[in-house]
């Protein structure tokens, strides 16, 4: 006889009976196995069929499963012995009554030493025939399904087994039949009627007869369920090293260890930990006294939503000495408390609400493990079991040790990360403007952003007031993050404001900018080798009385202008190399800026991203600076909305946008002067007038007195031709009085019998500031009076 394969319906006999013992169905395998067709026999009592008059051999009403052996009558007369499986069908009320091909019982091996060999076997054994019907088995299997072998006998191992471990163990099996070769397969399983699942190891071998044909399989069962937690153990402790520790962030990374933790070691996990100590000093060393002030930093439960709960992350709460969380960190050591012998119930008593959760969700073990890295404890991990019936075991305690140990590097690594990061964050806003000056040329807005998860870059932002109402704007970003950074970027904002002060042209002031930081990154190397210190920069000066705007970049994106009558557009300038290259050139560029021009000035953080390129980004920006509130700070807000993501920029990003303001033409008054020393006096005289036009006739006495000095010291010292131009601002009058002679001024003091030298002295205490500009044509003397009080 050829195998069968097991999943052969047709070929099984098969009946249903209702509950009134009538047949309402017979199939194609009944038929073959006792010769009536289903026309017959369908719709008359089953008990026409048996060979003796023992009803009682029929499943009863109230039977749920049957099995044993009937005596049925064949069509032709002859009597036939068959094994019976009956079911109960609910939808049909009746009963499924499986019958095996063969006309006799099931039985176990008759040759003894077979029976010696399954009762004596060290292992769980099972023998299948060629239908994979159970054969024989010995007791060991016996105690690892739970049934006796008079009760299993002839019935397939998934009718015995649990549906899916069955029906796979069941194919592999067929596949031993029809090949002829063993093979092993894993199964999880109850053994006997323990609560535990176990893990089995089956090994199914075929079974020939002496002509070499397989008339059967043999299974042994091995329990390897303790190599099968040692193996999970270590791919738990794996996992924990890969997906514990992905950001420097103490509160991601405690979630981190609760998450790894649950399901596989217990169903509620909650991460407490000490608050950072004061003015950034070190955790203790030794274990604290109770009561123990901890802080919730992250929870996991296998319930969604974490119902059990009593504290939520952030939250914090005093523990006393007879709580899980102080008994643990006091002991310095793990603690187990088994429902039971009283510990949980101790522990329960120390505060209602948590024992009330505890009671209510049916913990019956917890596991608390305190988080010591470098010697210092940080805080305690909490594990709990209530889905899970299995306690703690040895194996477990060790177990949450090391992945906690993990844990705890990486919180302290976070925790050093998150304390350097403020003190880098506090450096860099100290050193940023923390205002932006009010000035007559534009109305401006700022932000700095640090990068959410990183550390704290070296991005900068500045607007500087310059002589003439002209305004300096810069943005740059330092290479690098941390403390280094920041006082790299309070250095190079330093020096771009006295720079800035001396009035140098935007790509001058960028050379000297970029010898700065060639010798910063000298002398921050170490033995003649240089540091890698550099930065990005773009500098831009606009003046409201000729709306131009002269800009140079040193490897920093150029800025977005918005004009007020057309769309944004990326302004065409040389970039320039990065600062701290040397030795290269720096180009500068001019253009118009008409009266109400948004200038965007930003570091790279702003457009880039991994989600997108630059270019893409760069389109964003457009748009939403196109889109923004006429307000600056409203626009500000709105573009940072619209391009960075929810959870923070991945860098720095500075911002900053700035409405040119342009200066009417009545406010300024420009006077071309002869070289002639007779012809001062004239001048005072239009000046005078022309502050009467202004009415600033308080002001007139000074600013003669300044006018007079600057203009016949330019006459005296220059070279023609001279101007002279009053600028009218807010709060300020603006004396100018340009030649083209490059030689500037200097201010001294003079002795008591010298009949010169006074001059500029004079003018220094006469007005606000004072100061000197090259320009391509020669230079420029400017002196700034307080109009405050006036008109």
């Amino acid at each position: 006889m050829s195998p069968l394969h097991p999943l052969d319906e047709a070929a099984t006999a098969r009946a249903v009976i209702d509950g009134n013992g009538t047949l309402i169905h017979w199939n194609e395998g009944a038929r073959r196995l006792l010769g009536y067709p289903s026309e017959e026999v369908e719709g008359r009592p089953a008990a026409d069929l048996l060979a003796s008059p023992d009803t009682d051999a029929l499943p009863g009403a109230g039977d749920d499963r049957r099995s044993g052996v009937l005596a049925l009558r064949h069509r032709d007369g002859r009597v036939l012995s068959v094994w019976l499986l009956a079911h109960r069908l609910e939808r049909d009320g009746g009963w499924l009554v499986l019958t095996p091909l063969e006309g006799r019982e099931p039985r176990a091996p008759q040759d003894p030493l077979v029976r010696a060999v399954l009762a004596q076997a060290p292992c769980a054994m099972a023998v299948y025939d060629e239908r994979l019907r159970l054969h024989g088995l010995n007791d060991a299997m016996s105690e690892v399904i739970g049934l006796p072998e008079d009760r299993v006998r002839g019935l397939r191992v998934s009718e015995i087994s649990s549906r899916g471990a069955g029906e796979r163990l069941e194919r592999a099996m067929a596949e031993v039949l029809a090949s002829g070769r063993g093979r092993d397969v894993e199964t999880y399983a109850r053994a006997g009627g323990e609560d535990r699942a176990h893990h089995w190891l089956a090994r199914i071998a075929p079974l020939t007869d002496t002509h070499g044909r397989v008339i059967g399989v043999c299974v042994a069962a091995h329990d390897f369920t303790e190599q099968y937690r040692a193996r999970e153990r270590l791919q738990l402790v794996n996992e924990a090293s890969v997906r514990i520790g992905t950001t420097l962030d103490v509160t991601l990374t405690a979630q981190e260890l609760a998450d790894v933790c649950v399901p596989a070691l217990a169903d509620f996990v909650s991460v407490d930990l000490l608050d950072p100590p004061e003015n950034g000093g070190e955790y203790r060393v030794g274990p604290p006294a109770a009561p123990v002030t901890l802080r919730r930093a992250a929870h996991r439960s296998v319930n969604a939503g974490d119902p059990e709960a009593v504290i939520r992350p952030g939250d914090a709460d005093v523990y006393p000495a007879s709580s899980p969380q102080a008994d643990s960190l006091i002991a310095d050591r793990p603690l187990v408390a088994p429902n039971g012998d009283g510990t949980l119930e101790e522990w329960l008593s120390w505060d209602g609400p948590h024992g009330r959760h505890v009671r209510e969700y049916g913990v019956h073990a917890t596991m608390s493990v305190p988080v010591r890295a470098r010697g210092r404890i940080l805080g305690v991990v909490v594990l709990s079991r209530f889905r899970r019936p299995d306690p703690f075991t040895a194996d477990d305690v060790l177990l949450a040790e090391e992945v906690t140990a993990r844990a705890a590097v990486c919180i302290d690594n976070a925790r050093r990360f998150s304390r350097e990061r403020q003190t880098a964050l506090a450096l860099q806003r100290s050193l940023l403007p923390r205002s932006l000056p009010r000035t007559a040329a534009l109305e401006a807005a700022s932000r700095y952003l640090p990068a959410a998860r990183a550390g704290v870059g070296g991005d900068w932002f500045d607007v500087i007031p310059l002589s003439g109402m002209r305004v300096a704007m810069v943005v740059g970003d330092v290479i690098g993050n941390g403390v280094q950074a920041s006082a790299t970027m309070g250095r190079l904002r330093t020096a771009v404001r006295t720079l800035a002060d001396i009035d140098l042209a935007p790509d001058e002031l960028l050379t000297h900018l970029d010898d700065l930081v060639v010798r910063l990154s000298a002398e921050a190397g170490a033995e003649g080798t240089a540091a890698e210190v550099g930065a990005t920069c773009v500098y831009a000066v606009y003046d409201p009385v000729s709306r131009r705007c002269t800009l140079a970049g040193a490897g920093h994106p150029p800025p977005v202008v918005l004009p007020p009558d057309g769309p944004p557009r990326r302004i065409d300038m040389p970039s320039g190399p990065a600062l701290g290259v040397g030795g290269l050139p720096f180009e500068s560029v001019e253009l118009d800026l008409p009266e109400g021009t948004v200038l965007a000035l930003y570091t790279d953080g702003l457009l880039e991203s991994r989600e997108r390129d630059v270019d893409t980004g760069l389109r964003l920006f457009c748009r939403a600076l196109e889109e923004s509130p006429q307000h600056l700070e409203g626009a500000v807000h709105a573009i940072l909305r619209a391009l960075l993501p929810a959870g923070g920029a991945p860098d720095d990003v500075a911002l900053l946008l700035a409405r040119t303001r342009g200066l009417a033409a009545s406010d300024v008054a420009t006077w071309d002067i002869p070289a002639d020393p007779a012809l001062v006096a004239p001048i005072r005289k239009q000046v005078s007038g022309q502050l009467e036009v202004w009415g600033l006739t308080a002001a007139t006495f000074t600013a003669e007195l300044v006018v007079s000095e600057l203009v016949t010291n330019a006459i005296r010292y220059g070279e023609p031709p001279i101007r002279l131009r009053l600028i009218h601002g807010s709060e300020t009058l603006i004396c100018e009085v340009s030649d083209s002679s490059h030689t500037a001024p200097h201010l001294r003091r003079a002795k008591t019998f010298d009949e010169g030298g006074r001059g500029l002295l004079l003018v220094a205490q006469l007005t606000q500031r004072w100061g000197s500009r090259h320009t391509p044509e020669g230079k420029t003397i400017w002196a700034e009076l307080p109009l405050l009080g006036e008109e």
